[in-house]
């Protein structure tokens, strides 16, 4: 019996605002907050299930080729206490107000950099938002 934790594979969008400030959404029974996104449906390409969970959480579109690209970034899951979580993540830019929605409680804006505020995700705030910070800063 192996002792490796399940991988969770799942899409994430980084949104930022016009202050240069992050997107990120606390779900119904959670503490921490995380990146948009979640699990691709079968058959679904990470894009496809991106644009699917963006609308179906938030209520936003956005345009797949202007999709930044961040890479793959794996910690311990939140929501799934024993598991660990691999995203695929990207920057995008949303046309719409992301309004909470289906199993999202809240939404809230974060600096890039810490201090964020809130209580982030390890994913999040050791992984995506780096990355994006480091993009950014050179963009």
């Amino acid at each position: 019996m192996s002792n490796a934790a399940a991988t969770i594979q799942i899409v994430a969008a980084v949104i930022l605002d016009d202050r240069g400030r992050a997107l990120v959404v606390r779900k119904h029974g959670a503490d921490r907050f995380i990146q948009p996104g979640g699990k691709p449906e079968a058959g679904e390409a990470p894009l496809q299930a991106l644009a699917r969970e963006l609308d179906e959480e938030l209520g936003v579109q956005f345009d797949a080729a202007s999709a930044v690209a961040l890479g793959r970034f794996e910690d311990w899951a939140v929501n799934e206490p024993g598991h660990r979580v691999q995203a695929q993540a990207w920057w995008v830019q949303v046309a719409g107000i992301p309004t909470a929605r289906a199993e999202i409680a809240e939404l809230a804006w974060v600096p890039l950099r810490p201090p964020h505020g809130l209580r982030l995700a390890p994913l999040s705030e050791h992984h995506i938002l780096p990355a994006v910070a480091a993009l950014a800063t050179v963009r």
